[in-house]
């Protein structure tokens, strides 16, 4: 009843807390024969970990990722390659300071799930937030390369698009940007004038939150299930258990309730032989089943709730106080959000291909 698992045939199951010995996954359902090492995940948590910039908070994790099972040192293959049973993998937490949040310990923190995890529980961890920190989703990133081996026929990609009020022009898209500043942003422009909006917000002690776009290229027609397993849907699970995402957007998202039905239909016109649809609202999903197109989805995430500004709260025993959390936090959590989509809408595809195929084969 914790609902620590997540996914059908392809199930992901999470584990650890922020100041905890180690995090880590269990996937089970991977198919076996697939090759796999501990430095192909790695280069996706090295997009995640904390401290790669004056923009992320300074914790200095390495996020060494260690896979404890279900692999084989193949001979025919000459490389590691998964076995078909659960992969357990595990990172160890390095640079915990509990001492950071004694004087906190008995505060709630507006905004952080202090006050839920203590009505829930009658206990909560107050090091860091325990199960409810973001420092989870490390997790998520490497249970997100082993779901890439399973579909490598789709591309899975992710940029900032918003990071406070201030959005990116989309006429500047350009892929090759995202790995090329610290805000995973696909706009070079935007991203400059970002660096000095963040370094405001930073030095101010303050938070702001983001916009992330993940987009899912090379999906076949057909993935998902019309009533109650469609792939929208999963993919709106999947990316509002992120932690802070406050709303999810599938294709044009709630644009589409300003404009008409002439407009957000996506027509169809035949090229050679096959159907092409001429443009994308839809975000490559309808109803319930992809189309072909690209999978198109947005995550808003909320400003980072440590913050230096005193707010106003109570303590566990009911008095009134003012609390400021100090520590290292990202200004902008929404950065290393990135990744972490990228991850969850990799799950979920994995998890619908193979269900797709256990079905139609």
């Amino acid at each position: 009843m914790s609902h620590n698992s997540f996914g059908h045939l392809f199930r992901i199951t999470t584990f650890g807390e922020s100041h905890g010995l180690a995090l880590g996954c269990v996937i089970d359902g991977c198919p076996p024969g697939l090759e796999i090492t501990e430095t192909e995940i790695q280069s996706f948590l090295d997009k995640r970990k904390p401290g790669t910039s004056r923009f992320t908070t300074q914790r200095r994790e390495p996020d060494q990722v260690k896979i404890l099972s279900g692999v084989f040192e193949d001979d025919r293959t000459q490389g590691q390659v998964t076995t078909g049973t659960p992969i357990a993998l595990m990172i160890e937490n390095v640079d915990q300071r509990s001492k950071d949040y004694s004087q906190i310990r008995d505060k709630f923190r507006p905004g952080h799930a202090d006050f839920t995890y203590l009505e829930k529980y009658g206990v909560r961890d107050y090091r860091g937030g325990g199960r409810s920190s973001a420092r989870e989703t490390a997790a998520r990133v490497a249970a997100g390369a082993i779901a890439r081996k399973v579909i490598p026929m789709v591309e899975v990609r992710a940029a900032l698009v918003q990071m406070g009020p201030h959005r990116i022009d989309r006429e500047r898209w350009d892929w090759d940007q995202v790995d090329k500043n610290p805000f995973f942003c696909p706009d070079a422009q935007a991203a400059g004038e970002w660096e000095a909006y963040l370094d405001g917000i930073r030095k101010a002690g303050s938070s702001c939150g983001a916009v992330i776009e993940v987009v899912a290229s090379g999906v076949p027609a057909g993935w998902g299930a019309p009533v109650y397993g469609k792939l929208d849907q999963d993919l709106a699970s999947g990316l509002m258990s992120i932690n802070a995402v406050k709303g999810v957007e599938i294709g044009n998202g709630f644009e589409a309730a300003a404009i008409t039905g002439e407009e957000n239909a996506d027509e169809i016109r035949m090229k050679g032989n096959k159907p092409e649809f001429l443009s994308n609202n839809a975000g490559g999903v309808l109803g319930g089943i992809s189309s072909g197109q690209d999978v198109v989805c947005r995550f808003a995430v909320k400003p980072t709730s440590s913050i230096l500004t005193p707010r106003k709260t109570v303590t566990t025993a009911g008095e009134e106080t003012d609390i400021v959390t100090k520590g290292r936090h990202d200004p902008c959590v929404g950065i290393r959000a990135v990744p972490v989509g990228e991850a969850m809408m990799a799950i979920v595809l994995a998890d619908h291909y193979l269900r797709h195929r256990g079905q139609n084969g």
